[in-house]
């Protein structure tokens, strides 16, 4: 399993990384491979205000639809415009150009309930 130990982790199966207040999110690798081959996103949350665990879109893999969650309160900044088109790449590349969103996170909000790659490990391993 890849977990990057630069990347912060949600319990819900989101990393982040945080660079000037700004969080870009996508699914881990664990996640994209229990959904499977992912062939829709639906992201529609552009400029709109999410608090900590907000469903903020939907991933429709072969197999399911899953809810994907805020790991940040904060304004949804930028939407990854590539997935659009080519929603493989979360499968391909989940820490690269597969990120989903870009959040601004919320003055004053917390990032302590993140995981780091260990904890997230102890998570998802029986």
């Amino acid at each position: 399993m890849n977990l990057p130990k630069n990347l912060k982790y949600s319990k819900d199966h989101e990393w982040v990384i945080i660079k000037d207040n700004i969080a870009t999110v996508g699914i881990t690798d664990f996640a994209q491979k229990e959904l499977g081959d992912i062939v829709f996103f639906d992201l529609e949350t552009l400029d709109e205000e999410v608090k900590e665990d907000d469903v903020i879109g939907t991933i429709e893999a072969v197999k399911t639809v899953s809810d994907i969650f805020s790991p940040v309160a904060g304004t949804v900044v930028e939407l990854n415009e590539k997935i659009e088109t080519d929603p493989e790449l979360v499968n391909s590349d989940p820490y690269g150009e597969g990120w989903l969103v870009k959040i601004e996170i919320e003055e004053g909000a917390s990032t302590e309930h993140l995981l780091d790659s260990n904890g997230y490990k102890a998570l998802v391993t029986p």
